[in-house]
Parts: C-alpha cells; structure tokens; sequence
C-alpha cells in the first residue's frame, strides 16, 4: 500500500511542543477574558532594551543600512565579540571563530545540526531547558538524561560513565542552568572536560546566562586544555542585554565546526538582520557596570520570592545563577503538572511544571523572578492567600 505524499518527515515524529507553550496559551486565554495573573512562567528579562541599542537600530535605519550583510555576520560586530570573550571569557579567539545567529536557539540548532549524525547520542545533564531534547532529536540524535543533583552529588565522571554508550557523540553542558540556576564551577568544567578527552566527545556548550552568577564565577570550558578544538560554545544577546525580541546570538568554534556552521547558517537563515547587527554592536560596546546593576537587582528579587516560597511550605534552594527558582511542589501535588494547574485555577499563579524540563524536574515548579518588585510582591500575597 503507497504511503500518502501529504505528511511531515519522519524525522519530526518525535519533535513535539513544550508545555510552556501551553502554559502561556492558558494565560494569554485567561487575560484576554479579564482575569489578572501572576504570571512567573515566563523566560525573558524585564528591564527594557537598553537606548544604546534602540538608538543604534534607528541610525541604522535611518542611514539605509538595510542590504544584506554577510551571513556570518557583520565583522566589526563579530571583531567586538571576539574582544568581549577574550578579556570575559578567556577565550584565545579571532572574529573568524565567531559567527553570528538568529537568537541562542538558533546557534544550538546549528552545532546539533553541525555534530550529529542519525543514531548519535547526547549526553544531556536534566533538568534542562525543554527545546534541547527537541533540538537532539530533530538532529535525528538521542539524548541521554544525566541527573545533575545527583552527577553533583555522587561524582560528574561517575555519572556521565553511568549513562554513555558507544554511539555517544556529544555533551550538551550548560551553565548556568535554566531551570535550576544551577553554576557549574570550574572544578566540574574540568571533570566533565576530561570526560570528553578520554572518550572523543564534542561538547556543545550554552552561556546564555554568563551574565547572571551570584555565587562564585562563570567559567567557559571551551578554555580548558585540548577543549578548543572538541567545544562549540552558543550564546544569546537575549538575556543580558532584554534583546528578546531582537534574536542575535552567536557560536564560537573551529574547524571543522566553522565550515559546517557556516553551511547552515547559509542556508537556514542567511543572517541577523542587517539593523539588528547595528544594535548589537552598541550593546557589546557597554560597559559591563550595566549587567553587574542589573545581577543585583536579579539578586534582590531573588531573595524575596526563595523566602516567601520557603514560608508558604514550597521547600526552595536559592539558585546561583539565572532568574528562576525550582521549589518542591509537594504540599500542592507531587505531580508538576497538576500542582501548576492548581496554582493557576485557584489562585492565578502561572508556573510552569518541573516535569517540562525532563524526568528529573517531576515534583518541582519552576518561578522566573525575572519580573518588577511590584509584581513578585503581588504574586507573593496571592500565594499566602492560597489554600492547596
């Protein structure tokens, strides 16, 4: 019997849609119809786009800048990124190791793309950021979940020997962590670094919170011996600088990576929008007192949303990176998703459930505190009002 022309690839079967996106519909559905919610299920910062960034995009418009640019990026662009990771980072890197991306998602989707071959497994510390699992298996790749708290807990080496196999590829490393703001040190950096030397394995690592780190410093373990050349590092302008909506990102690699990088940027996007560059090169061109502000007003609401969530009997770990906090959702249910729909029905505080982020995240609820005082302070009195 013939097999109709009219469906998806194959490839896609097992690619699904986030329960965030759901999350999100619910609330969107719930405001539209006049209802006030709390809502710390989102992902994105809520400082404004800082003016240098606003103006730079304007002039850029303004002076026609508006043809195509080179869709690797804009060199001057690439040239102050290139700066940026030497002097931040620490990274021995040229503007020819830096290619520009549509937002840090795309940059992941390009290295997965770029490292797998079908039937490759990934080896992907969980919780983790629910397009990742997405992204592996769009790649016709496996991932393979890693236990953080516990890879932490009882030995990194340990745990990634526990859950490798032969057709293991890659490691996806990413710090700091959404969504438990977990920090790598660098001491973990190192064991997970060895770990790939011995066993012949790319890293694929995601910086997009580089910026936000209370506790200790961020570390790239692109700089450790013998990672250049094994490590594709991925960053977004997205979080440190509110460029959400703007999408620029960029990956950093070296041969071979850079050729087949390249190639699919070539042909899946063609480039950052030219005046979008022009924005980007004046956030990079800020001084980085703005981010260090901005951590500790991230620090602030921090502090208050671990306490309160901690007196309402949500049991809660201050994170030492990121914007969000992952409290135990026992006292409203132990299952994530029925804990955030009670959350949501009762007392119009939209969460998103643990269990979105792999197995691993089951009996969590994650909070963004990537909101104003005000708001989190609202939310606040809703959850000493709520009853489970």
């Amino acid at each position: 019997m013939k097999i109709s022309a009219l469906r998806v690839s194959k490839r896609l079967d097992e690619v699904h849609f986030s329960d965030i996106v759901q999350v999100r519909n619910k609330v969107m559905a719930l405001r539209a119809a006049g209802e006030a919610v709390h809502g710390f299920h989102g992902g994105e910062p809520f400082f404004p786009t800082p003016l240098p960034v606003k103006y730079g995009i304007i002039q850029a418009l303004i002076e026609n800048k508006t043809r195509y640019a080179p869709s690797s990026g804009m060199e001057p662009l690439r040239e102050a990124i290139a700066h940026k990771l030497r002097t931040f980072n620490g990274m021995k890197v040229t503007a020819d190791q830096v290619l520009l991306t549509v937002g840090g998602s795309h940059a992941l989707y390009a290295a997965f793309q770029c490292v797998l071959d079908p039937g490759d497994d990934v080896l992907l510390f969980s919780p983790y950021w629910t397009p990742i699992r997405e992204l592996i298996t769009g790649a016709q790749g496996r991932p393979l979940l890693v236990p953080t708290v516990s890879a932490i807990s009882h030995g990194i080496t340990a745990s990634l020997e526990r859950y490798s196999t032969p057709q293991t590829r890659a490691i996806y490393y990413n710090t700091p962590q959404n969504p438990n703001g977990i920090v790598f040190t660098r001491q973990h950096a190192e064991e997970v670094a060895a770990f790939a030397r011995k066993r012949d394995l790319v890293v694929i690592a995601d910086e997009a919170y580089e910026d936000i780190v209370y506790e200790g410093e961020h570390f790239s373990i692109a700089t450790l011996p013998g990672m250049r050349e094994r490590t594709l590092t991925t960053y977004t302008l997205s979080k440190s600088f509110s460029m959400t909506g703007l999408r620029v990102g960029y990956v950093v690699a070296e041969e071979p990576w850079m050729s087949g990088l390249r190639k699919i940027i070539l042909y899946s996007t063609n480039g950052v929008s030219t005046p979008t560059q022009w924005g980007a090169l004046e956030a990079m061109r800020m001084p980085r007192e703005l981010l260090l502000g901005r951590r500790e007003e991230y620090r602030q609401r921090r502090d208050v949303l671990v306490q309160a969530l901690n007196e309402a009997g949500l049991e809660c770990t201050p994170p030492a990176g990121a914007f969000y906090v992952f409290p135990k959702c026992g006292r409203i249910h132990k299952n994530s998703r029925k804990a955030a729909e009670i959350l949501l029905d009762r007392a119009r505080i939209a969460t998103v459930p643990g269990v979105a982020f792999g197995a691993q995240g089951e009996g969590h609820l994650r909070f963004s505190y990537s909101l104003s005082m005000q708001m989190i302070e609202a939310g606040i009195d809703a959850l000493k009002k709520f009853q489970a």
